[in-house]
């Protein structure tokens, strides 16, 4: 297997943005290219990552961006797989640079929905829960995590205000991070006060549906050498399943998917969970961040919320995670979603991540999950 690296990264600002679909990834993925050093002709395939792309009337992406990047001879593949379809992209891609099918390969992942009203969008998204059992009788994902959130306050004695220091948390990394779609400090009165969307789960426990995208180059170790520039090692990557409808789960406070694919990506890197400097973790919901940080290794079961309360998770705690402000302040564009967690750990391990650096970090992890865990990928980098 040839080892693989991250090369360049790029993405626009999330949030309501008034580019197209296209605009968007042609944006971010010229600002990948750019970052890397090298020119459109020399990647030699993309993989992209969308799931609404009928709201902004445009499927079947990978011709149509790879015809605006001039290089509409190369193969793509437009890959949907819910929330998690960004990192599901990294790992193709990942995966095809390692066989040594090519050289290099544009990974790239964009949603535009904030056009379509919050009503829309939900209805929507609920189609990628199992909709028999779940969406065709009324669960929305608010309602499911909602679910999650009050097994786990059951089983382990969990508050309200536990959660809501997540999201505190994420909104004071957030606040430095100069493409976050919310920018604005909150209080745990703020997230308490809130309007209550799906008992327990409040308005500030969620994460917006945003606009955006981002784009990052995957290469071998030969051509990023050859190319001279900054660039970071894969030396992870792991995918797990979990079944698709809560009610088909042994455990409501586990996602077994999470730690299926963090498993098998510490065993690749060969490192524990305690080798970890940072995480990105799929927060869709604070309680979604709680849990996946038990469920990869980071804590405990039941201890996740103690962890934040204590501020082991905060940017200069034991194991901070979503450095960037996750889901919850920098935003959740779909199918960008995965990738930008990539771009994330790029920028935080060479340098480029300015006032939200991880101070000494070496190894960085990114965890991006579909529906409600249904399906997962999880990275490990290390800075080169």
């Amino acid at each position: 297997m040839e080892k693989v690296r991250v090369l360049g990264a790029g993405s626009t600002p999330y949030g309501k943005l008034g580019e197209s679909l296209v605009e968007m990834i042609v944006g971010a993925s010229a600002g990948a290219i750019e970052d890397a050093g090298i020119e459109p002709r020399e990647i030699g395939a993309a993989y992209i990552s969308n799931v609404f792309g009928i709201a902004d009337k445009q499927v079947h992406l990978g011709p149509v961006i790879m015809s605006r990047l001039g290089i509409p001879e190369r193969p793509s593949l437009s890959i949907e797989s819910a929330c998690g379809s960004g990192s599901v992209s990294f790992r193709e891609a990942y995966a095809n640079v390692a066989a040594g099918f090519y050289d290099a390969v544009l990974v790239t992942g964009a949603e535009k929905v904030t056009h379509t009203g919050t009503a829309w969008t939900t209805t929507y998204f609920a189609y990628c829960s199992d909709f028999f059992y779940e969406g065709s009788a009324g669960a929305s994902f608010p309602g499911l995590f909602a679910s999650m959130a009050r097994a786990y306050m059951s089983e382990y004695g969990a508050t309200e205000e536990d959660f809501a220091r997540v999201a505190v948390k994420n909104h004071d990394n957030g606040m430095l991070n100069p493409k976050a779609h919310l920018r604005k400090k909150i209080t745990v009165d703020d997230v308490l006060s809130s309007a209550v969307v799906a008992s327990p789960l409040k308005l500030y426990d969620c994460c917006p549906f945003s606009d955006g995208a981002s784009s990052a180059i995957v290469c071998s170790e030969r051509f990023a050498k050859e190319h001279g520039g900054k660039y970071v090692e894969v030396i992870g990557s792991g995918r797990g399943g979990s079944p698709a409808a809560l009610q088909d789960r042994k455990h409501m406070t586990t996602i077994d998917s999470t730690r299926i694919a963090s498993e098998a990506a510490y065993r690749m890197a060969g490192i524990s969970p305690s080798d970890v400097d940072f995480a990105e973790v799929h927060d869709c919901f604070t309680i979604a961040e709680v849990v996946n940080g038990e469920d990869l290794g980071f804590f405990e079961k039941g201890k996740g919320v103690e962890a934040a309360r204590e501020g082991k998770t905060a940017r200069g705690g034991e194991i901070p995670l979503n450095p960037s402000g996750g889901l919850k302040s920098k935003g959740h564009p779909i199918g960008a979603t995965g990738v930008g967690q990539v771009a994330e750990a790029y920028e935080q391990l060479t340098g480029a991540a300015g006032e939200r650096a991880v101070k000494g970090a070496e190894v960085g992890l990114t965890h991006n999950f579909g529906a409600t865990g249904a399906s997962c990928a999880v990275h490990i980098f290390r800075g080169a």
